[in-house]
């Protein structure tokens, strides 16, 4: 077995494979473009196309694509072969710069929420020289943004390079302000991944998983994840397997996949890589996921990364564990000893908190989706309801500097709030509250309402951005005064801050119903369905702060709420054709010869003069429900043919009406799936689901 060290990366165009292929002088021209921003030289752009290339075909690939991220939420690609004909019957080998820098792949059919209309086809995709690319499958991918011809945004990528500049220049402007000396700043993100394993042919007798992701009907299994059992357990040695082979691929991928263990539900397992810059992490992740779909067919599994497969266990999320480092490798969620440093970071603390509670909005419908809106809320990941918890020492520590008190640590240490006395913050001094959307785990915030499918793009963009903002406004503040005076009046700074935001600070049990009356009490929104959550996309001060940062344009805004309500509407609308199709082709039919078979049984006993009343309790048990799936079965075919006018009228409908006649629906079909033999039920059960499809 190869050592990992000596394969990790091999088939990523880095650094590298760069100073193989290309001159001295052009390679430290890329690492400028890649490690310091700087801009590409468009001269260079053959010679690296044809390095690439070269070192590409030595990988094996024959093609290349423009690898790209539209608004659908997924990755796209169009492979073009490295050829061009010389004669009839020759061709030669070739990649040019313009061909790497600028793709032009039909935009009709991708979603574009009005930016253009279908007739006009023309997009672009253009080189995101910061992100490296790789071979895979005898192909080149160049990760590339996506855009219409007027050059407004049609992907997720763009947006998040934008954010990432806002944030490094409002943090560069407050931190100078404030007597640091830095030039840039690394936003690094490490996303924890779920998944659910399920066996191949199983799932191919689920049409709903197929079709929807999830399963539309379904009773509960003799056993689920009561026991605590299958968390942290042994893995099965189908199941280490495939994990060794996803680890493979992914290390050759340049992908730092790290962690691996099973998760709370039974067929659930996490993958967790370490730490990297926001824009290769949201790279990273999607080629994650596609290893881990891609490999599971290897080994005989189906990989689900919806947010809600089964109901009654636990669903999937994606952990998005967020912080920023200075140019000198100073995390700057790092508290420490020093009190020049405290006060930085207490001072980005703060502008955190604040940004969390004024637009709570906006983090709620970043990670807003039909599947994600099964999980949250629901015992098993944070409420739909933002807060922010910080632990017992620096909730305390904020309190004390709020009320401009001291700070009297456990050990009885006394320590006065000056200025060169700010409190020292212990490292691990924060418990994990797994109920709490937003927490603070030491030296960065975890951002659990991540659903398991989501690009980590839209959350990572709105999170860049709120923080850009309130460091601007702290910037903007503390220029008005001079040098000598600023870090006391950074001190006045933070207790202002905490006083009118510390309304978002919670550190209790997020799953309770008493929190989300005293959420009530705070005035922080509960948005329970994407449905609620996003038509605040555009709300007035949201669109004021996109636009002022320059990460969204308001036309780029719009068609982004216009694409993302009408996807939840034809997600939740599928899945309502599809129960409907399931229930009319598959489940009816056989309840119908069941309950033939138990008539028979009846009038047979019955003739011979012997009572059946075990069979007519069970006619009776499977009949009463039916004749409400039969009726409300009609109201959804109904429903399913009527058409809203708007986005938001449509996402409306699916929420108000479309699933609650659904959820009706599935609780009475899974009773009537209890009183059947399972040689009648045309489904593999959840009993096969989870618990044959590792063995």
């Amino acid at each position: 077995m190869k050592i990992v060290d000596e394969f990790f990366g091999c088939d990523v165009f880095g650094p590298a494979a760069m100073q193989r292929y290309l001159p001295h002088e052009i390679y430290k021209k890329m690492i400028d473009v890649m490690e310091r921003g700087k801009e590409l030289p468009k001269e260079i752009a053959d010679t690296v196309a044809n390095a690439m290339k070269d070192w590409a075909m030595d990988k094996g690939a024959t093609h290349y694509t423009h690898w790209f991220q539209p608004m659908t939420g997924i990755t796209a690609e169009k492979h073009d072969a490295f050829i061009n004909p010389t004669g009839p019957n020759s061709v030669i080998s070739d990649f040019r710069g313009k061909e790497l820098i600028k793709g032009e792949p039909d935009a009709s059919s991708f979603p574009s929420g009005g930016l253009r209309a279908t007739f006009e086809a023309r997009g672009y995709t253009a080189w995101d020289p910061t992100s490296f690319a790789f071979v895979k499958e005898k192909t080149l991918y160049i990760p590339t943004l996506f855009c219409s011809y007027d050059g407004s945004s049609l992907d997720k990528k763009t947006p998040l390079l934008r954010s990432i500049d806002a944030l490094d220049k409002a943090a560069v402007r407050l931190l100078n302000l404030m007597g640091y000396h830095t030039k840039k700043i690394t936003i690094t993100v490490g996303p924890e991944q779920e998944y659910f394993l399920i066996d191949e042919n199983l799932f191919k007798q689920r049409l709903d998983l197929m079709v929807t992701g999830r399963t539309l009907f379904g009773a509960p299994p003799v056993k689920g994840q009561e026991l605590d059992d299958h968390y942290f357990g042994n893995i099965d040695e189908r199941v280490k397997a495939y994990m060794e082979e996803v680890d493979q691929e992914l290390w050759k991928l340049g992908v730092f996949a790290k962690t691996e263990h099973k998760e709370v539900a039974p067929c659930q397992f996490e993958l967790a890589p370490v730490f990297s810059s926001v824009n290769s992490a949201n790279d990273q992740n999607q080629i994650t996921m596609d290893v881990l779909k891609r490999v599971a067919r290897h080994h005989g599994f189906v990989c689900l990364l919806h947010e809600k497969p089964f109901e009654g266990v636990n669903g999937s999320g994606k952990h998005n564990n967020w912080s920023f480092s200075t140019d000198s490798h100073e995390n700057l969620l790092e508290p420490g000893d020093d009190p020049k440093d405290n006060i930085r970071f207490l001072t980005i603390l703060a502008a955190i908190i604040k940004g969390v509670d004024e637009y709570q909005d906006l983090l709620r419908l970043s990670v807003a989706s039909a599947g994600n809106d099964h999980r949250l809320g629901a015992n098993e990941a944070p409420p739909a309801i933002i807060s922010i918890y910080l632990g017992d020492e620096l909730t305390a520590i904020l309190e004390a500097i709020e009320q401009g008190k001291e700070y009297v640590e456990n050990t009885n240490r006394k320590l006065e709030l000056g200025v060169s006395a700010l409190p020292p913050i212990s490292k691990d001094s924060t418990d994990r509250n797994r109920t709490s959307p937003f927490a603070f785990t030491g030296n960065k915030f975890e951002f659990r309402m991540l659903g398991s499918a989501l690009n980590i793009s839209c959350p990572n963009t709105i999170l860049n951005t709120i923080v850009a903002e309130e460091l601007t406004q702290f910037a903007d503040e503390l220029e008005n005064y001079a040098p000598e005076q600023r870090t006391e009046h950074v001190i006045s700074m933070i207790q202002k801050t905490l006083k009118e935001h510390k309304r978002i600070l919670f550190s209790g049990n997020g799953y309770s119903e008493e929190w989300r009356q005293e959420a009530k009490k705070r005035g922080l929104q509960e948005l329970k369905t994407t449905a609620d959550a996003l038509p605040h996309y555009t709300d007035p001060k949201n669109l004021a702060m996109f636009e002022k940062h320059k990460v969204y344009s308001a036309n780029e805004l719009h068609a982004r709420e216009n694409i993302l309500l009408e996807n939840y509407y034809q997600v939740v609308l599928i899945e309502a054709r599809t129960m409907a199709y399931m229930l009319r082709k598959l489940i009816l039919p056989a309840v119908f010869e069941y309950e033939a078979k138990l008539a028979t049984i009846i009038q047979t006993k019955k003739a011979s003069g012997i009572n059946s009343p075990l069979e007519e309790k069970i006619l009776f048990n499977i009949n009463e429900p039916l004749e409400f799936v039969s009726n409300h079965l009609e109201t959804l075919e109904n429903l399913i043919e009527k058409v809203p006018a708007s986005e938001k009228e449509k996402a409306q409908y699916a929420a108000d009406e479309l699933l609650p006649l659904m959820e009706a629906i599935r609780t009475l079909t899974d009773s009537i799936e209890q009183n059947i033999p399972k040689d009648f039920w045309p489904l593999p059960d959840y009993n096969d689901l989870l618990f044959k499809s590792v063995q």
